[in-house]
């Protein structure tokens, strides 16, 4: 109950501050209410679960914390560059946000399976991301060999299918 407290009084002094910055700081309320900025806010939203789930010690908080930051952060690169129409395969990045914070939780709570299982996501989301973004336009680096990424993570699927895990002792 503590901790929840606290980082409920986090969330809203770290509000507080922002609001008053926006105030009393002419540079701070151009940024906030400029044109170019809105996505900014989301990316504040995923900040504040970050810090909600890490001062209340709730590492799983990092997964959504770790995507509504992703997903903010894409849509202000969207907005700088014009690049709109990116969304036919960026889509793809929200596994790699989900893996991320997959990996980020299980590094604060020291598991180490949930780190790998978070590095599988992020990988599959990567091998999403190159397929898509090379036939949809936005890749011209994999070009026509994007089947190989399929074949890739199919081996590697296979692969690990053969590995059978260690006994514990």
């Amino acid at each position: 109950m503590r901790r929840a407290n606290v980082s409920t009084a986090l969330v809203l002094i770290v509000i507080g501050l922002w609001f008053l910055a926006i105030e009393l700081v002419p540079g701070v309320k151009a940024f906030a209410y400029g044109s170019d900025s809105w996505p900014i806010p989301i990316i504040g939203v995923g900040a504040l679960l970050a810090l909600v789930g890490i001062v209340s010690w709730v590492p799983g908080m990092l997964v959504p914390a770790s995507i509504v930051s992703g997903i903010g952060a894409l849509l202000y690169w969207q907005n700088t560059t014009g690049n709109w129409e990116s969304w036919a395969y960026a889509w793809a990045l929200i596994p790699i946000f989900v893996g991320v914070g997959i990996m980020l939780a299980g590094l604060l709570s020291r598991q180490r399976k949930t780190i790998v299982g978070g590095m599988w996501v992020a990988f599959i989301g990567l091998i999403l991301l190159a397929v898509f973004g090379s036939f949809l336009g936005g890749w011209e680096v994999v070009g026509r060999y994007w089947p190989l990424l399929l074949i890739l993570l199919g081996l590697l699927f296979l692969g690990r299918g053969f590995v059978r895990p260690r006994p514990r002792m």
